[in-house]
């Protein structure tokens, strides 16, 4: 579905990603795994479009996204679901979510068919729908940017970060959503520094260090990889 060949990404004369080559296939849950400034959020923003390569080329499904906007980008299929939740706080619930179906915003139908669905994956908002996006907690927040990113109609959806500052109760069930999302048809890369969570969700994972690929596996050998352990999850 998407595969990555040789990518490089600079900043000036800082490369940020170096020879970057990866695949993830339809209905995967792959995980990317990596500290803070590894290259995961710059990756992202690579196959988003909002980083021009320097070099190699991205590729999805039977298109080249290299030089697409980004808009034509998640009109494509690929939309990431950015670190941060970057939500319009002043907007309501319900505002933030359907910016999410701007790219659709002709198919009336179809983007209420797609809110209901958002809204069985976090009936919480619908009791919220109508306050401002930045008067709920971080978790119900994050519901809020995912449950936009679902509005675009993700076939990849790109998750950065969601558990980020949340408590851990918020964090088992953000994950459990993120499980579901990937069983009910949407192929999911996520990029997480909370190692344990994401690999037993994952299908696979990749490890990202200064910007360079250093490791792969499945689920099983990611968990029992020493060196995963000792760095990642803290074992």
């Amino acid at each position: 579905m998407l595969q990555l060949d040789k990518l490089d990404v600079c900043y000036g004369s800082f490369k940020a990603l170096s020879d970057v080559s990866m695949v993830v296939e339809t209905g995967e849950l792959v995980v990317l795994l990596g500290a803070n400034g590894a290259g995961k959020t710059t990756l992202f923003n690579a196959i988003s479009g909002l980083l021009k390569p320097s070099a190699g080329h991205i590729q999805f499904e039977d298109k080249q996204l290299n030089g697409m906007k980004p808009n034509a980008i998640v009109s494509s299929g690929v939309v990431q679901c950015a670190e941060g939740r970057k939500l319009f706080p002043q907007m309501s619930v319900m505002q933030n979510l359907m910016m999410g179906a701007f790219v659709h915003r002709r198919d009336r139908q179809g983007n209420k068919k797609r809110l209901n669905e958002v809204l069985e994956l976090f009936p919480i908002l619908e009791d919220k729908a109508q306050q401002p996006a930045g008067s709920l907690s971080g978790g119900q927040q994050q519901m809020v940017a995912i449950g936009r990113a679902m509005m675009s109609r993700p076939r990849l959806l790109m998750l950065d970060e969601p558990s980020l500052g949340l408590a851990p109760l918020v964090v088992k069930q953000m994950f459990e959503t993120i499980k579901q999302i990937n069983s009910l048809g949407t192929t999911v890369l996520l990029a997480e520094q909370n190692a344990f969570a994401a690999l037993k969700i994952a299908h696979r994972a990749y490890v990202m260090e200064n910007g360079n690929l250093v490791m792969e596996g499945d689920r099983e050998t990611m968990l029992g990889n020493e060196e995963v352990r000792k760095a990642y999850i803290g074992a």
